[in-house]
């Protein structure tokens, strides 16, 4: 039973992260040779000031960043 865990900022839309965990489950069980069933995904919304990159938060490193999924307009 895989698990995979994605941590990313927060900010993805609901169609965004379907599509993610559709991929990941698709994607894993043909690798693998499981059932997609058996696969569980976990994402975790995190906010950038709670993230730490290079000895700065994230909030302050990209203030006015947004997630690159997001900018590419799909959802």
């Amino acid at each position: 039973m895989p698990v995979i865990k994605v941590e990313m900022f927060e900010g993805r839309t609901t169609d965004q992260k379907r599509e993610l965990v559709e991929v990941l489950s698709r994607e894993t069980a043909r690798i693998t040779g499981c059932d997609v069933d058996s696969i569980y995904v976990i994402l975790e919304d995190v906010k950038k000031s709670n993230w730490g990159a290079g000895g700065m938060l994230c909030s302050d490193k990209f203030p006015d960043e947004k997630p690159a999924m997001e900018e590419s307009g799909r959802e």
